[in-house]
């Protein structure tokens, strides 16, 4: 106990005693310091006393799957804003290799009793991942709102990039620039939103006279290093131009053209996935396709203040047009 109660006071700016007094619920305390030793505790992980519990500040628990791809620390200051904007405090849950989980992210934010809870992407967009912690926020009602593709079994209100018509924008924009090679870099083969892509990628490429051989389909992990080794098995099945399923997947594929002695977009094009920061600043300048996150975050803000409210529930998928942002990673296919 004294260790809690020295940790929120230093949190706070105030005395042990001062937050005794809060947790013991005696008088003698200002309304806004009250409310600050309670949001501290709840912050800093301390379960509120039983008789605070029902007065828990508004929190609402953000949940990220990693950090390394620019689009989802984006995706959380626009939705961390509107929802501060409205009264709620985001509590940050990012996860790492060999970290927390996120199951345990969802038990610890049903132990704080947050008001709700958003995911940026996460086990739901894996067909063959745990899901068994949905379940739990399930059964207690919790407001919560996916962002992107989510498996079929899961009900939850969700908000997705059309992943159908970004494999389109992109293919198309390469097949008028003479490319016959196309070749896919895409997420692992149980994730929803590259099984999504590749199922408008397939009768696209028909339908323009280019089937697509199987050996032009890669699968790996969202991460430049996977990016530039799938880029590299691509390239020797003679790929001259890629659709990648993510930002850091096209930079990897760009740097894998380089080590190849390729030149992007001379001998080789490469097509991203997002938009993320700084995409028109790398070398080549990326082209790829745009994700709408400001109309994306404040429809997440909208749909999970609805549910708080109780003036709707979990509805079906609402789908964002994407938007295909030519720069120069693209170029018309080499003779």
């Amino acid at each position: 106990m004294s260790k809690r109660l020295a940790e929120v006071a230093r949190k706070v700016g105030v005395s042990e005693a001062t937050v005794s007094r809060v947790l013991n619920d005696k008088p003698g305390v200002s309304e806004a310091t009250r409310q600050a030793v309670l949001t501290a505790l709840d912050v800093l992980g301390y379960e509120r006393p039983t008789k605070l519990r029902g007065e828990r500040a508004r929190l609402v628990g953000l949940v990220l799957p990693e950090l390394q791809n620019p689009i989802f620390p984006a995706l959380a200051e626009i939705i961390g804003g509107g929802l501060t904007q409205n009264g709620y405090t985001p509590l940050l849950c990012t996860q790492n290799a060999g970290g927390i989980t996120e199951s345990d992210y969802v038990d610890l934010l049903l132990q704080q009793q947050v008001s709700g809870v958003i995911f940026l992407g996460g086990n739901y967009s894996q067909a063959d991942a745990p899901h068994e912690h949905y379940d739990r926020i399930r059964q207690v009602n919790l407001p919560t709102v996916l962002v992107n593709a989510r498996i079929g079994s899961l009900d939850f209100a969700t908000v997705s990039t059309d992943d159908a018509a970004a494999a389109e924008q992109a293919i198309q924009h390469l097949h008028q620039l003479g490319h016959r090679r196309i070749g896919l870099l895409l997420g692992p083969l149980d994730h929803i939103p590259s099984q999504r892509k590749l199922a408008a990628a397939r009768p696209l490429l028909e339908r323009l006279g280019s089937p697509l051989d199987d050996s032009l389909v890669v699968r790996g992990l969202y991460s430049l290093e996977s990016g530039q080794a799938g880029a590299s098995r691509l390239f020797a099945a003679g790929a001259t131009a890629i659709v990648c399923a993510s930002d850091p997947l096209a930079l990897g594929a760009v740097r894998a053209a380089r080590r190849a002695g390729l030149r992007v977009p001379a001998d080789v094009s490469v097509v991203g996935f997002d938009d993320s920061f700084l995409m028109s600043c790398t070398e080549p300048p990326l082209t790829t396709v745009r994700q709408p996150i400001e109309s994306m975050g404040r429809t997440v803000i909208d749909l999970l203040l609805s549910q708080i409210a109780g003036t709707t529930e979990a509805g079906d998928e609402l789908l964002f047009e994407p938007e295909l942002v030519l720069r120069a990673s693209t170029g018309p296919a080499a003779a």
